[in-house]
């Protein structure tokens, strides 16, 4: 692996306001920058980390009205740095991907002026001050990519749609229109040319390309070309080019500027703040080592527990002591009811021995009162043994109800703590201050519930992991059944796993007959595995490297009882990370007037996985069940199209907790690593066959639902984003993806297309476009292809530009929003297109002073061209640095 790459980690929690990056008056604080454990030591990093957030801080001062600046930064340094200068603190990041190069991007999982997960940025950057002339001031880039990571704004250039047509002519895309550009080709020999012209679309071909004059008077805009040296602010309302076929039309149609102050999370704090008298401070820095995870499981055995609830916490503990918990963690252990009590103090993960000592600790017995306040004292004071403090240490803290003590009295302090307190409520009646605790301090909120049938409280365990440099550790099967006969099912490994592979059956009452059967034939039954009489639980533990391949298994119940099934798999290379699955929902909280979103993330160390066949299971506490299959189509709830995010709108809610499961496969060996997409302007390779036979991954969360009303709102179609249009003659070709009756689900009732010459009024005023007659057009079901062709009526002539939009409506009559415009010209081939000849500049001089004077634009060719090469030299070895909007739940999960 590359030890000159590292990834940088800059993360908020995406789901309350209260914790993660804010703004502390005009400032912005809790702003963690972690470098990767695989980076060697480098202290030249931490200097140009400072560097960069101190010369953005002054660009974000003067690019949103001197309101705003970064005021506070800590900088995360892996554990094996040496140094005296370091605070010690107790942290985690995650693996960076290894295909992107060192091209700066944000990855965005959606919504216009919704909040990014991650911005990517590569030591190279950093580190060679050549790339600033390609990419721009690194403060500046910084800007540009916090703007996509708060504030959910997109690129205002487009790579692939780097012209287009406007009143006869050609346009760059940009923003604004007041950034002055021309157009050549770049020859071999370095020298300039006129532009050749695609016949088939009338536009320049691909080797065409536009220079801009870095001198020239214009201040905008930051996400078009925040390279150029005038730039300093984002472009506004008056002078938005909604022309341009950019991200940034198309997902908002609107101007960067208005997203940030109407639709983002700091909207109203922006609103309000006055501008700073005089230019900020710079911002202070932490620099913060990382040492070995350190974890407490506080666990309830109050009366409530007793029974089954009590032995599914002791089987699910010892999976998560057995199976999850990395070697050289620090574990203790400590109980609570009526009185609290240490079953271990910490203890270091050193062997199996060690992990089967603690097992043996697990309480066993339920009785008393659920004094929550007590276990939570306890349990700090554990965590405070080893260094004083319990800062980074982290809290499982699993309760069936309400508590007998005032729990509020304490959560204030063991949120001041430091401590990252993941809860998990074993009941629907648990007290609301374990979500107040899990979302104040990073950590996970889980609800899984008590049937004998599920694996929800195994799956809570297994999910709250952190990588050290090792891998996650994912569920490949979590599955339960009620049943007098066989339980039989199949479990696919896939290349990338294999190592510590465990087999855990759980039964409720009789011990059952069970055989597994490895692809290639090999059977093993009870004799190769280990019996638990006390626990319940038979478990196989695959000696060495499972086979790759379809594992079977064959549970027979000899009476009716609850039967689960638990398989989970490590990494079979330190170096070749598995495919994992990451699931988010936009809103933990929900009241039932806005529609849910869906997120699964499939990855290998942050490189999509695509054409996968992805799965949801959102199942309430009162055990109703709604299946989603998730989309990576780029319409509807989803944002782009193949960046191994998958998306849909969940409206099916009801009133309690829920939590959240996705299942991946191979669709029908489709699946692929994705082209090394960076949304905006950066095109990269082609995408690569993933090779894995199958997938089957589990991962989850919990959300809660309280329906203001009786049942959700009446959903209407979700907007159209990926409309398109083609003139062909005097016959326009339409092309969208269909939505749904309810957002992305059903069928929609019917279209109402309209057009119009000009954009602002089909963007402002649709109902006054020229109607196109739908009446032959019968939505189809959500998800499918539209295409259609129609005839205007009118005779359109060389040189025009048509505008095109689309509303679609429900059978209760609601209709969606107004979608992307999409534009059209008819272009006739000419001697001479208007917009590519010569500007009336001498050539000769062009170039002499490009290459004189600019000498950096022949440059920047050379970058662009070696780093696409680079990515596709490097992609399989290479490691990256990210930066990433991922709440701390996210980022240690």
């Amino acid at each position: 692996m590359d030890s000159r790459m590292v990834f940088v980690l800059l993360w908020m929690l995406l789901l309350s306001t209260s914790t993660g990056i804010k703004l502390d008056g005009n400032g912005y604080v809790d702003v963690v920058i972690a470098i990767s454990s695989k980076v060697p030591q480098d202290n030249r990093l931490i200097d140009k980390i400072k560097e960069m957030v101190t010369e953005g801080s002054l660009y974000l001062y003067h690019a949103l009205d001197e309101k705003v600046y970064f005021k506070e930064a800590t900088i995360l340094v892996p554990p094996q740095w040496n140094g005296t200068n370091f605070t010690k603190a107790r942290t985690e990041i995650d693996n960076a991907n290894p295909s992107y190069g060192f091209e700066p991007y944000t990855n965005q999982y959606g919504e216009c002026g919704a909040e990014g997960e991650y911005i990517h940025f590569t030591p190279e950057y950093l580190l060679n001050d050549t790339l600033t002339e390609l990419y721009g001031s690194r403060g500046k880039i910084f800007v540009h990519e916090w703007a996509h990571l708060r504030w959910g704004v997109f690129d205002e250039c487009n790579g692939e749609k780097p012209f287009y047509h406007s009143n006869g002519g050609i346009e760059a895309t940009r923003c604004s229109k007041n950034i002055k550009v021309e157009f050549y080709e770049v020859t071999a020999g370095g020298s300039l040319q006129q532009c050749s012209i695609d016949p088939q679309t009338s536009l320049p071909t691909k080797g065409c390309m536009f220079f801009l004059d870095r001198n020239q008077i214009t201040n905008s805009s930051i996400m078009f070309l925040p390279s150029l040296n005038a730039v300093t602010t984002f472009c506004h309302e008056n002078e938005h080019n909604y022309e341009a076929p950019n991200m940034q039309n198309k997902k908002c149609e609107k101007a960067t500027w208005t997203v940030i102050f109407e639709d983002s999370v700091d909207k109203d704090a922006l609103r309000s703040l006055k501008p700073l008298q005089s230019p900020p401070p710079p911002p202070s820095f932490k620099v913060v080592q990382r040492k070995q995870r350190v974890v407490c499981l506080i666990l309830d055995v109050s009366g409530s527990m007793a029974g089954s609830r009590i032995l599914q916490q002791q089987q699910a503990a010892t999976h998560f002591l057995r199976n999850i918990i990395e070697n050289q963690a620090r574990v203790g252990i400590v109980q609570f009811s009526t009185e609290a009590s240490t079953l271990s103090r910490l203890t270091t993960i050193s062997s199996d021995t060690t992990r089967e000592n603690l097992i043996k600790l697990l309480p066993k017995v339920a009785g008393g009162w659920t004094n929550m306040c007590l276990g939570l004292s306890q349990g700090l004071q554990i965590l405070q043994e080893d260094n004083g403090d319990a800062l980074g240490d982290e809290i499982i803290f699993l309760t069936d109800g309400q508590a007998t003590d005032n729990i509020a009295v304490c959560v204030p302090s063991a949120i001041q703590s430091g401590a990252i307190i993941h809860t998990l409520a074993f009941s629907n009646s648990a007290a609301r201050e374990l979500t107040e605790m899990a979302n104040k301090t990073g950590g996970q909120f889980l609800s899984p519930n008590d049937k004998t049938t599920s694996n929800q409280l195994m799956d809570a365990f297994a999910s709250l992991t952190l990588s050290t440099g090792d891998y996650i550790k994912e569920p490949l099967e979590s599955v339960g059944a009620r049943t007098s006969d066989w339980f039989n099912g199949t479990v696919s490994v896939d290349q990338t796993v294999g190592n510590k592979t465990s087999f855990v059956i759980i039964y409720e009452t009789s011990f059952p007959s069970v055989y597994i059967q490895s692809p290639s034939g090999s059977v093993y039954t009870q004799t190769n595995m280990s019996h638990d009489v006390s626990q319940k639980t038979v478990t196989l533990k695959i000696p060495g490297t499972a086979e790759h391949g379809d594992w079977k298994y064959s549970i027979q119940a000899k009476i009716l009882q609850a039967l689960t099934l638990t398989v989970t798999s490590q990494a079979t290379q330190a170096d070749v990370p598995p495919i994992i699955v990451k699931t988010h929902m936009n809103q933990q909280f929900s009241d039932g007037t806005k529609p849910m979103i869906v997120f699964a993330e499939v990855s290998q160390s942050y490189r999509p996985v695509i054409n996968a066949e992805v799965w949801a299971t959102l199942e309430s506490e009162t055990g109703s069940i709604h299946i989603l299959q998730l989309l990576d189509n780029g319409a509807g709830a989803d944002a782009f199209q193949n960046d191994g995010i998958y998306s849909r709108y969940f409206t099916k809610m009801v009133n309690g907790r829920s939590s959240l499961k996705v299942r991946v496969k191979n669709q029908d060996g489709q699946t692929k690593f994705a082209a090394l997409y960076v949304p905006g302007c950066v095109l990269n390779d082609e995408p690569r066959v993933a090779g894995h036979r199958s997938l089957s991954l589990y991962t989850g969360e919990s959300f809660m639902v309280k329906l203001s009303g009786q049942a959700p709102s009446n959903f209407p179609p979700n907007r159209i984003t990926d409309l398109s249009a083609e003139i062909q003659e005097d016959t326009v070709l339409l092309n969208w993806t269909a939505p749904g009756e309810d957002l992305d689900q059903g069928t929609a009732k019917s279209y109402e297309i309209r057009w119009s010459f000009d954009l602002k009024m089909l963007r402002f005023n649709f109902s006054n476009g020229h109607e196109v007659n739908t009446t032959a057009v019968s939505p189809q079901k959500a998800g499918s292809v539209e295409q259609h062709s129609f005839n205007l009526n009118i005779t359109i002539q060389n040189g025009t530009t048509l505008f095109f939009a689309v509303q679609s409506e429900d059978k209760q009559k609601a209709k969606s929003e107004t979608s992307n415009i999409a534009q059209a010209s008819k272009i006739l081939p000419g001697p001479k297109p208007q917009g590519i000849s010569n500007p009336g500049m001498n050539l000769t001089v062009l170039v002499i002073s490009l290459c004189v004077v600019t000498v950096v634009l022949c440059f920047i060719v050379v970058v662009v061209v070696c780093a696409v090469k680079r990515r596709k030299r490097s992609a399989k070895s290479d490691m990256a640095l990210i930066i990433t909007n991922e709440g701390q739940n996210n980022l240690y999960a």
